[in-house]
């Protein structure tokens, strides 16, 4: 089991951008989400998991604004992909959202398990 402690991740609508050509980018709020959590997996010393997984959130939002709780998965995922904590999202076959308190800055708390076989 991993338990880690994250930034609040940008919404999947604030994470792309494209180019008048046409091109997707990666905006500079993502790149900063995914170099915060690469350095916290790296300090933690996880080894990559490589099985089925669980995984649950709890975002804790910044404000009381309307949200939609699922936006913030995919770029959250996308993340810890880079970060290595696992070799790829697709890894996931139960994923749990919870909103939780607004605080500060807003976080959200991630715990990972690893499925057994009889999944």
């Amino acid at each position: 089991m991993i338990t880690l402690t994250l930034p609040l991740p940008p919404t999947i609508n604030h994470a792309y951008g494209h180019r008048r050509n046409g091109t997707k980018f990666i905006r500079p709020a993502l790149l900063k989400f995914r170099k915060a959590v690469a350095d916290i997996v790296a300090e933690a010393g996880h080894r990559p998991l490589a099985g089925r997984l669980s995984l649950f959130v709890a975002v804790h939002p910044a404000t009381r604004a309307r949200q939609d709780l699922d936006n913030r998965s995919k770029t959250l995922q996308d993340a810890l992909t880079h970060a290595g904590v696992w070799l790829d999202d697709e890894q996931i076959d139960d994923l749990h959202l919870v909103r939780r308190e607004v605080i500060k800055g807003g976080r959200v708390r991630v715990v990972i398990t690893e499925l057994g076989d009889a999944q």
